[in-house]
């Protein structure tokens, strides 16, 4: 059985809107519209999608926040509404905006009252801490007030309280917003440790593609509610035609544009001195061997395509996809 499914789920409110000076009228806004998915153990999804496009709302139903208004969902093989309890001793939760630790107390004895709150037994607890301490680096600020943390450390120890207790399942809510580059390399390099040991599947959200490319290989893009990719990174690069490049730099521009099979030409630059190749059948050393018989060659670059970008295409434009 799958870890995380969801059928048909469906989430709407009902919010008040002017219908005039004096007036308000009740209208249903649909968040969540109708999701299916299926995440296996130890898989690591980024779940990403525009401001409003029902992710937050998503995350809510399944650590059983909310309740949906249609569908179903399980997590770990339990409803999350009504087995609530249950639930919460087998998945842990970083949101960026909410903190799970004492405000005023160290750091160390927040964990140490997460270990009665999950009642997880001492040496269990011993090791697990032991391991975030090493991974990432929390003894120089352990017996700091959390209060007086830095928004890169507080981070740190927040995921740490949400693995003290050997979650099945972590839901990260934008868990690297705001950190400078170090902290974000540190809690990068942590979640990425995690998934290489296979024993917690990873849910996450954000929109800072960079964690997407270097931590998921699964990425489900939803917009307006509804799912509108499900696949590899690769996969959603080849659906919207985005393709690597090959840039050449030349002594001399060449009198006409070179015609290089598989490989077309997609700009000219500094005066015919740079040319943008993108890359469909050839490799680059046929492209550097097809250019090389031409002109001489003063450097060559390749571009990967840009995450970015054709996220942005694809939010622009849902109803391409099927």
């Amino acid at each position: 059985m799958s870890v995380i499914e969801l059928r048909g789920l469906r989430k709407e409110f009902t919010v008040r809107v002017k219908a005039g000076r004096l007036r308000r009228e009740k209208r249903t806004v649909t968040a969540v519209d109708g999701i299916d998915l299926r995440v296996e153990r130890g898989e690591m999804v980024g779940y990403i999608g525009p401001n409003g496009a029902g992710k937050s709302t998503t995350l809510k139903m399944l650590t059983g926040v909310l309740m949906p208004s249609a569908g179903e969902a399980r997590v770990c093989g339990l409803r999350p509404v009504a087995e609530r309890t249950r639930l919460a001793l087998r998945i842990g939760v970083v949101f960026g905006q909410r903190s799970q630790l004492w405000w005023d107390l160290p750091l160390r004895d927040s964990f140490e009252l997460l270990r009665h709150v999950y009642r997880v037994p001492a040496g269990e607890h011993a090791a697990r801490l032991a391991r975030c301490r090493s991974l990432l680096d929390l003894d120089e600020f352990l017996d700091t007030p959390v209060r007086q943390l830095s928004l890169g450390q507080r981070m740190r120890g927040e995921l740490t309280a949400a693995l003290l207790h050997g979650p099945e399942v972590l839901f990260l809510d934008e868990p690297t917003i705001g950190l400078d580059v170090v902290s974000k390399q540190a809690v990068r390099g942590f979640l990425a440790e995690l998934g290489r040991a296979g024993d917690t599947t990873l849910v996450l959200t954000t929109h800072d593609l960079a964690d997407i490319e270097r931590l998921c290989r699964r990425l489900v893009v939803i917009d307006h509610g509804r799912v509108v990719h499900d696949g590899s990174i690769a996969a959603l690069h080849s659906r919207y035609g985005s393709r690597r490049m090959v840039v050449a730099e030349l002594d001399a521009a060449l009198p006409e544009p070179p015609a290089l099979p598989g490989a077309p030409l997609l700009r000219t630059e500094a005066d015919g001195h740079r040319l943008v190749f993108a890359l469909e059948s050839a490799s680059v050393a046929e492209v550097v061997a097809g250019l090389a018989g031409l002109a001489a060659l003063r450097d060559i670059s390749i571009v990967e395509p840009d995450i970015e970008e054709v996220v942005a295409r694809l939010y622009r434009a849902p109803a391409e996809v099927g």
